[in-house]
């Protein structure tokens, strides 16, 4: 086919500007015979017109089995090979794309699927407003799921479900970064991946002394002793987590764990008599 198009007579185009359709001019206005006739100054109208060379029965044939390309919303690590094929891949790019997710491969990001090979930048800028891949829940996520994401592994995944399961569910994303060993490099490296869906809220200022002993931002049945008495003699305005450093009731690290949880506002009936 290649040969066949080389050695073939391209089509003609013509592309020029024609007047508008009521070409007539105008009759010589109120400002006299010196007025400009109005086909002079309308605008006028780019035309192109194509004229069809002599083809050779191969590429006559080959012109008249073009494929319609249709854009829609889909997600590359799900897409059927019928999807694939409307959204313009050949069949056998089509295919590659899937024994990639086969063999373990995953898009987690429109920009990884820019990286496949059989991705032309042309196919991308027009599918990339229509890439549709969801965010990972990480309320309800299992270890697998967790696992799948990039830089994180097995060892991390169960920590994270363990984690979650300890706090009774996340209250934010950052609160990853309370796992051992999850820094904020490798958060980052999910963060725009993820998301906390139906986020678990502190009841700080009402947990009793055990149940804030063993929260694991706290983990101290000390410190918790001593927001228990903290609350029963500050007012209700100075019930922030910047006043309980302040007063020293808990120390930088606890501090940090608790700002990233999300903490319920205290009501006016938890305020002490």
């Amino acid at each position: 086919m290649r040969v066949e198009a080389n050695r073939d007579s391209p089509d003609t185009v013509y592309v020029y500007l024609a007047p508008p359709k009521d070409g007539a001019i105008a009759p010589e206005s109120a400002a006299g015979p010196e007025a400009e006739p109005a086909e002079k100054s309308a605008p006028k109208v780019a035309k192109i017109e194509r004229k069809e060379a002599e083809h050779s029965p191969v590429v006559q044939k080959m012109r008249g089995t073009g494929r319609k390309v249709e854009s829609f919303r889909f997600n590359p690590n799900e897409a059927s090979l019928e999807e694939l094929q409307r959204l313009g891949f050949s069949e056998k790019q089509a295919q590659s794309i899937i024994n990639y997710r086969l063999k373990g491969g995953r898009f987690h990001r429109a920009s990884d699927f820019a990286k496949s090979y059989v991705v032309a930048d042309s196919v991308f800028e027009r599918l990339e407003p229509f890439i549709d891949i969801p965010k990972l829940d990480i309320n309800t996520a299992d270890s697998a799921a967790f696992d799948a994401l990039p830089g994180i592994g097995p060892w991390f995944a169960a920590k994270m479900v363990e984690y979650r399961s300890s706090l009774g569910g996340y209250g934010s994303t950052r609160q990853l970064m309370d796992i051992y060993r999850f820094d904020e490099e490798r958060y980052e490296g999910i963060e725009d991946l993820i998301y906390c869906g139906n986020p678990a809220t502190l009841p700080l200022w009402t947990m009793d002394e055990q149940a804030l002993g063993k929260h694991p931002a706290i983990r101290n049945s000390r410190t918790a002793r001593s927001i228990v008495l903290w609350r029963s003699t500050m007012p209700r305005e100075k019930w922030t987590l910047d006043e309980l450093l302040a007063a020293g009731v808990v120390d930088e690290g606890q501090y940090t764990k608790l700002s990233r949880c999300l903490i319920a506002p205290a009501g006016a009936d938890d305020a002490p008599e």
